[in-house]
C-alpha cells in the first residue's frame, strides 16, 4: 500500500475488509450504517479470538472503570484484573491526506497475519477498534479525481470541491455537535459505547517541516482534564518516537506544531472524556505523487523554532524524495507502538482509567461550580432541547425535573435540566457550558508581543453558540430529578378550533422548518409586523383552512405548536416561498458554503447552487429573490450545510450561472457564504488546475449581482464575503476593522455581546441581547456620512464595553457601539451584510434566525 500513483478505492477496500473478516478469527468487521452519500461505514474489532468471543463482557468491565459511580470496589478490582485495554484508532478523516486509507488495509493485514510474540501480547491484552475511513465518501471523491489526471499536466491537482459532501476539512470540528452521520458513528464508540483508554487520529500535514508529528501536544494546553491524560500522551508519544528512531525513520518530532488547546474535534475533546486523545501528522506528498523537498525548503513550527536538532527532534530529515509509502510506513509504526506498551502495562493502564474517572468525579464534586442548571423557561425552548441532546451525545449524565424546584433563590419550572459536575466527564461539561477565557501569556504571544492565533476557535461553549440560558450552581442541587439517557422530541400541539387562523411563535428556529413544510402543503402564510393582542412581532400566521392532519404532522415533526388566533391578525406581511440561490466555487470548495447548504436543507429550505456561468448569464432578478454569498474558504462551506433541515428551497450558484445575467428573473435571495473577494471574482491560477475547474465571475458577475439587487433582489453576505459589496457596490458602509490586526483588534473564534434591533424584519424572533460567534476575517460596520446614510439600518450593534463573553478579545474599543450586522437599501432591493458567521458550522443556533429571516421574504 502507498505505491506511487496508486490509490485503492473504497469499494475494493470494503471488499478486502469483509474478506479478511471472514478468513481471520482475529478480526471482526461491522458495517454500522451508511455514509452521507450511501457508502458503507465500517468499524473493525481486532483482538485474540477468545477476547472477541467475550466482547460484551469486556465492554461491561470497561464501563465500570470509565464510570465507577455505583460500583463496588470488588467490581472495580475485577475489571482491572480481568479487563482489556481498549484502543480506538481512526484513519482517512481528511481525504486529500491519502495515505491513511491505504495504510489501514496493510495494518489490518498485519494484525491478522503477524505471528511474533509482540503481536500476540497485543492481541491478548488489548481490544483495538479501527475505523479504516472516517469519511468513506471522500476516499472515492479524491481517489477518482486523482486517477482522472494521473499522467497529465494536472496530476496531483487538488480536487475542485469539498471531500465531504457538506463540510470538507471541517469534519474533524464536528465531534462536540455531531451534525454529520459520520461524526455520530465515531462518537457512539468513543463517548458512549466503549469510552476507550486511548484514541489516535492519523493525519497528514504540510510537506515542508518534520516528517511526522507525534504526541504530546505543544503549549498551551486546555486545562481541566485529569493530569494522567497528559502524562499518558507523553508516555505513548515517547514510545512511538522511540520506535521510529529504532526503525530508522528520520524527521520525527514530539511536543511541537499542534497545541494542546485546539478545536473540539475528536482528538482534542477526548482528553476531557478521560481518554488519551492523540494525533499523528505525517508530512504530505502531492496526493499520491512523490514530492522532492530541498533542504532549504524545510522550516520549523510551533515549539520547533528552527529546522534543527533539539531534544524533541533529534534526527532531522535532510530532504529528498518523499513518497506516500514513507507516510504509510510511519502510520503503521504509529499504530502498533502505543499498543505495545499498553499491552505490556495492561493493569496499570486500566487502574489509571479508574483513577481518572474517580478523581474527575471528586474534583467536580469539590469544585466551585457544583452543577449547571438549564431552566425550562428559554427564549427558544426547542433549541434548548437540542442542546440537551448534544450533551447526551457526549455520554454526559443529564437529569430532568418533571415538577420544578427552587435553588439558590431561583425558581426553576417543570422541564428544567440539571448537569452535575460530580461525574467523570466534568471536564467536557465545563468547556461546553461554562464561560471560557483563552490564555493570554507567553505561550500565546510571539517574541514581539503579538498574539498567536489559536489553532481554531478560542472557545466552544455550546450554550453560548445556541443561545440557551445556563445557570451555574455553587451548591449541590437537591431536587426530585430523573437521569435521562435519551430525550424524545415532544410533539407540538394544535388548537382544536381556530376560525381566525393559527399563530406560530417566531422566536423558535423550528418555526422556519414548520413554515417550509406548510409552504409545501400549499398553506397561506403571513408574518406579524407589530405586537398585537395574542401575537408578537415576528410570529407566523397560518390562515384557516389547512387540513388538521397536515398541522398535526408538522407539529409532530418539528415540536412547533399552533395556537388559535383570538381574532383576525393585526398588521402582517404576506409571505411567499423565496427562490434562493447560493454561490458555489471550485478551488477545493468553500466549507462555509457547505455548512450553509447542510443547514438550510436541515430546515427544509429549497435552493439552487449558482456557479459563475449562471451569474454571468444575467437576469438574476427574474430567477431568484435571495442570493447568498457564504464566508470564505472553509467558512463558505458552512453556509451551505446550514440550510439542510429547515425545509427551504435553495440552489448552489457557480460562476457560470451568475454570469448568465437576469438573476432577478430567477432568484429572490442570493447567499454569499464567507469567502474572500478574490475567491469569488477569480484568482491567478498557477496552471495546476484543469481549465473547467477554475473559478471566478469577475467584473461582469459583479454587475449582474448589483443588477439583481437593484431590481428588487436580496443579497446576503457573511463575514469577508461582504468585502465584495464594500469594494464593488456603491454603498455608504465601510468595514471599521479593515487592516486591523493583533493588539489593535483581535477576536479569534470568540463569542461577543450585541444588542438587537428586534423591530428589523431581519431580526424578528431574536432576543434584545444576544451573543454572536466572531472569527478571524469577520467584518464590523459603520455608516459613511452623507445623503445615503438613511439607506443603512443597524440590525445588530456591539455593546459599549465588556464585549467579550468567551474566547479572546483585544482592542474592544475598535468595535464598541459599531454594527455587527446591517441591512442596506440598494435600488429596489436590499443587501443584508452579516459581519460574522451567523450559521457557523451549523453550531450557532442562537443566530440562525438572522439568516433565516432573510430567506422567507415577502
Amino acid at each position: 500500500m502507498g505505491a506511487d500513483r496508486k490509490l485503492a478505492k473504497w469499494d475494493r477496500l470494503v471488499e478486502y475488509y469483509e474478506l479478511i473478516g471472514q478468513e481471520s478469527d482475529r478480526v471482526r468487521v461491522e458495517n454500522v450504517g451508511s455514509s452521507t452519500l450511501g457508502r458503507p461505514f465500517l468499524v473493525l474489532y481486532v483482538s485474540a479470538p477468545e477476547n472477541l468471543a467475550r466482547l460484551d463482557d469486556y465492554q461491561r468491565m470497561n464501563a465500570i472503570l470509565q464510570d465507577p459511580r455505583g460500583h463496588s470496589q470488588a467490581a472495580v478490582d475485577e475489571a482491572i484484573a480481568e479487563g482489556k485495554v481498549v484502543f480506538v484508532q481512526g484513519y482517512a478523516l481528511h481525504s486529500t491526506e491519502v495515505a491513511a486509507s491505504q495504510a489501514a488495509a496493510e495494518i489490518v493485514w498485519l494484525f491478522a497475519t503477524r505471528a511474533d510474540p509482540e503481536i500476540h501480547e497485543i492481541l491478548d491484552n488489548t481490544i483495538s477498534i479501527l475505523v479504516p475511513s472516517m469519511n468513506p465518501d471522500g476516499v472515492d471523491l479524491v481517489n477518482e479525481w486523482y486517477d482522472r489526471w494521473v499522467g497529465t499536466e494536472y496530476e496531483a491537482a487538488q480536487p475542485p470541491g469539498l471531500y465531504h459532501h457538506y463540510i470538507g476539512h471541517d469534519n474533524n470540528r464536528d465531534a462536540f455537535m455531531q451534525n454529520t452521520v459520520e461524526s455520530r458513528y465515531v462518537a457512539d464508540i468513543l463517548f458512549r459505547e466503549w469510552i476507550p483508554q486511548g484514541f489516535i487520529d492519523h493525519h497528514q500535514m504540510g510537506a515542508y517541516t518534520a516528517r511526522i508529528y507525534l504526541p504530546p501536544y505543544a503549549e498551551p494546553i486546555r486545562p481541566g482534564a485529569d493530569p494522567l491524560v497528559w502524562r499518558e500522551m507523553s508516555w505513548y508519544g515517547a514510545h512511538m518516537a522511540y520506535r521510529m528512531e529504532e526503525e530508522g525513520f528520520q524527521g520525527t518530532v514530539n511536543s511541537a506544531i499542534y497545541s494542546g488547546w485546539g478545536h473540539f474535534g475528536f482528538h482534542w475533546i477526548t482528553p476531557f472524556h478521560n481518554i488519551a486523545g492523540m494525533l499523528t501528522e505525517s508530512a504530505s506528498a502531492r496526493l499520491a505523487t512523490p514530492l522532492y523537498v530541498h533542504p532549504d525548503q524545510l522550516r520549523g513550527s510551533r515549539q520547533l523554532p528552527e529546522y534543527e536538532a533539539q531534544t524533541t527532534f533529534p534526527n532531522p530529515w535532510p530532504g529528498g524524495w518523499w513518497h506516500v509509502r514513507d507516510i504509510v510506513d510511519r502510520q503503521i509504526s504509529a499504530t502498533f507502538s502505543p499498543l505495545e506498551i499498553a499491552a505490556r502495562n495492561r493493569e496499570t493502564v486500566l487502574r489509571n482509567a479508574w483513577h481518572k474517572a474517580s478523581r474527575q468525579t471528586q474534583r467536580g464534586a469539590e469544585g466551585e461550580v457544583k452543577a449547571y442548571i438549564v431552566p425550562a423557561r428559554q427564549h427558544d425552548p426547542l433549541t434548548m432541547g437540542k442542546m440537551v441532546d448534544k450533551l447526551l451525545l457526549q455520554g454526559i449524565t443529564v437529569e430532568h425535573s418533571a415538577t420544578g424546584f427552587t435553588h439558590e433563590g431561583r425558581t426553576y419550572g417543570p422541564g428544567s435540566w440539571v448537569v452535575s459536575m460530580a461525574q467523570p466527564k466534568q471536564g467536557v461539561i465545563r468547556w461546553l457550558l461554562g464561560r471560557t477565557l483563552y490564555p493570554d501569556n507567553s505561550y500565546t504571544r510571539n517574541r514581539d508581543g503579538d498574539p498567536i492565533r489559536p489553532y481554531d476557535m478560542s472557545g466552544d461553549v455550546i450554550a453560548e453558540f445556541m443561545g440557551v440560558r445556563v445557570d451555574e450552581a455553587r451548591t449541590p442541587v437537591e431536587a426530585d430529578l430523573e437521569v435521562v439517557t435519551e430525550r424524545e422530541l415532544p410533539a407540538g400541539t394544535v388548537a382544536s378550533s381556530a376560525p381566525n387562523g393559527y399563530r406560530i411563535d417566531g422566536a423558535l428556529n423550528d418555526a422556519f422548518r414548520a413554515v417550509n413544510m406548510l409552504f409545501g402543503a400549499g398553506a397561506s402564510l403571513s408574518r406579524a409586523t407589530e405586537d398585537a393582542a395574542g401575537t408578537k412581532r415576528g410570529d407566523f400566521i397560518v390562515a384557516a383552512g389547512v387540513a388538521g392532519d397536515t398541522l398535526n404532522e408538522v407539529a409532530a415533526a418539528t415540536g412547533v405548536s399552533f395556537a388559535a388566533l383570538d381574532s383576525a391578525a393585526g398588521s402582517a406581511q404576506s409571505l411567499s416561498q423565496q427562490r434562493i440561490g447560493m454561490y458555489q466555487r471550485y478551488y477545493g470548495g468553500n466549507m462555509d458554503e457547505g455548512w450553509t447548504r447542510w443547514l438550510i436543507e436541515d430546515f427544509g429550505f429549497e435552493y439552487t447552487s449558482l456557479f459563475d456561468e449562471e451569474i454571468l448569464m444575467g437576469d438574476l432578478p427574474e430567477g431568484w429573490g435571495v442570493l447568498v454569498l457564504p464566508a470564505g474558504s472553509q467558512e463558505g462551506v458552512v453556509a451551505r450545510g446550514l440550510m439542510v433541515g429547515f425545509g427551504l428551497k435553495y440552489g448552489s450558484l457557480f460562476d457560470e450561472e451568475i454570469l448568465m445575467g437576469d438573476l432577478h428573473e430567477r432568484w429572490d435571495v442570493i447567499v454569499l457564504p464567507a469567502d474572500s473577494k478574490e475567491g469569488m471574482l477569480g484568482r491567478e491560477d498557477p496552471g495546476q488546475t484543469p481549465p473547467d475547474y477554475q473559478s471566478g465571475f469577475g467584473a461582469e458577475g459583479v454587475e449582474a449581482l448589483e443588477a439583481f439587487v437593484e431590481n428588487g433582489g436580496t443579497l446576503v453576505t457573511f463575514a469577508q464575503a461582504g468585502q465584495l459589496v464594500l469594494d464593488e457596490f456603491d454603498v455608504p458602509v465601510r468595514n471599521a476593522v479593515a487592516g486591523m490586526w493583533g493588539n489593535e483588534f483581535w477576536a479569534p473564534g470568540s463569542t461577543l455581546k450585541v444588542r438587537v434591533d428586534t423591530s428589523s424584519p431581519f431580526a424578528y424572533g431574536m432576543p434584545e441581547d444576544a451573543l454572536i460567534a466572531y472569527l478571524a476575517g469577520g467584518q464590523v460596520y459603520e455608516t459613511v456620512a452623507g445623503a445615503r446614510s438613511a439607506d443603512v439600518r443597524r440590525v445588530l450593534t456591539y455593546v459599549d464595553r465588556d464585549i467579550l463573553q468567551s474566547g479572546w478579545l483585544l482592542g474592544e474599543e475598535a468595535i464598541a457601539n459599531k454594527a455587527a450586522m446591517v441591512s442596506v437599501d440598494h435600488g429596489e432591493g436590499q443587501i443584508v451584510m452579516i459581519g460574522f458567521r451567523a450559521q457557523h458550522r451549523a453550531q450557532t443556533h442562537g443566530t440562525f434566525k438572522l439568516f433565516f429571516n432573510a430567506l422567507v421574504g415577502e
